[in-house]
């Protein structure tokens, strides 16, 4: 199978990369031809918020660039994983024009809200989902921080509404759980073309011993991870159990004075996946504390795979891949003192702990590894040939 894949990558490398990286290496390894075409967010300063603003409704530039890029090779199917904000929805109309099947993975909220978190203000946020303009966000800046780039992103998503671009111009629509799938449905994006294919973990990273004795926290420093409520609740905890945390972002500051006043908490700042999942093969336990409505939550299925239970914040799809006095626990967002509570019944549960990590490897076993992915990619390129051809 020949397929072409579309990403705008990231200034800040994160999760969504990853993911990305992971399936692009997999197709490969099957044996697929696949070609990258890929426009880099470092571009971005040289654009004033006007060009950008225009670019992100329509670049004519991408429109072209894949037409041609189409007709010089056959494909079977065009796989979009992000065309925000400088590819645009013209990559749609473009492979349309050529006949050829297009498929968008979700991997955020972006076509329901201009942020594509969901989250304002230190709060879960849903005043922009269904609204035909989502003034909201261009009204609280939600963009960037400014209310002239929202407004640019408020417009892409409203002239492709208006156009059907969401409801016509996709084949097949790629949600990460069932819970980003019923807000995407709730934003109006048709039920009939989402589909719901976890992320997974390639290569097998192998059990751990969990002998470590430690906590860890993976993930961006921001504040929709929760480290306030993860700080919070390890000045009571240091004296049980230590905590490590591994990552970086822009709450890097907070978490290096946070760590200084904190017994036994240790910022370990960005390690290398190699790294990442020793680290985690060797923890007691992940502690997952976000507080937005996370798409999936990739660090918890590599937990998962080193055989490491989580606890989690219940919220998003995490709450429906942690699943409670199995895999892990889940404990109340943002309420340091509830997760303080699950820590320790945790560390009075020993067998429960053991039990744990069994169940953990196991639902990895079952859900998260190459084989179960790659069959369920195959199946989705299917759909979308048929889809492609009504």
């Amino acid at each position: 199978m020949r397929i072409l894949t579309i990403h705008n990558r990231y200034q800040v490398r994160g999760g969504e990369e990853e993911c990305y990286e992971t399936e692009l290496n997999l197709l490969r390894q099957m044996g697929h031809h696949v070609e990258v075409y890929e426009e880099d967010n470092n571009y971005l300063t040289g654009l004033n918020t006007a060009a950008l603003a225009l670019k992100t409704v329509w670049s004519q530039k991408t429109y072209d660039d894949i037409r041609l890029c189409l007709r010089q090779q056959a494909y079977d199917v065009v796989h979009i994983h992000n065309f925000f904000p400088l590819i645009s929805p013209s990559v749609y109309y473009a492979a349309k024009a050529e006949g050829v099947p297009v498929v968008q993975t979700l991997h955020n909220y972006r076509l329901l809200c201009p942020n594509a978190l969901l989250y304002r203000d230190e709060k879960l946020c849903e005043d922009c989902i269904g609204k035909i303009i989502p003034y909201p966000g261009v009204l609280h800046g939600c963009y960037r921080n400014s209310e002239l780039a929202s407004a640019g992103v408020a417009t892409m998503l409203s002239v492709h509404r208006a156009m059907r671009t969401w409801t016509e111009m996709v084949d097949v629509y790629v949600c990460l759980s069932k819970f980003a799938r019923r807000k995407f449905i709730e934003g109006g994006l048709p039920a009939d073309k989402i589909v719901v294919k976890p992320n997974f973990v390639n290569p097998d990273p192998g059990v751990g011993s969990g002998s470590g004795d430690y906590a860890l926290f993976v993930g961006r420093l921001s504040i929709e991870k929760g480290l306030d409520t993860l700080l919070a609740a390890w000045e009571e905890l240091s004296k049980y159990i230590p905590l490590k945390i591994v990552g970086n972002g822009p709450l890097a500051d907070y978490v290096a004075q946070a760590v200084k006043s904190l017994p036994r908490v240790e910022w370990l700042g960005y390690k290398s996946t190699a790294e990442v999942h020793s680290l985690m093969g060797e923890a007691m336990f992940l502690v997952f504390p976000s507080k937005w409505n996370e798409t999936f939550g990739r660090v918890a299925i590599e937990a998962f795979a080193k055989g490491t239970p989580v606890i989690a914040a219940n919220l998003g799809a995490i709450s429906e891949i942690v699943v409670p006095d199995k895999t892990g626990l889940h404990f109340q967002p943002g309420v340091p003192k509830d997760l303080v509570d699950k820590v320790k019944w945790l560390l009075a549960n020993p067998e429960k702990l053991a039990q744990m990590r069994l169940e953990a490897r196991l639902e990895f076993e079952t859900k998260y590894t190459t084989e179960n992915n790659y069959e369920q990619i195959m199946n989705i390129y299917t759909i979308a040939q048929r889809n492609s051809n009504f």
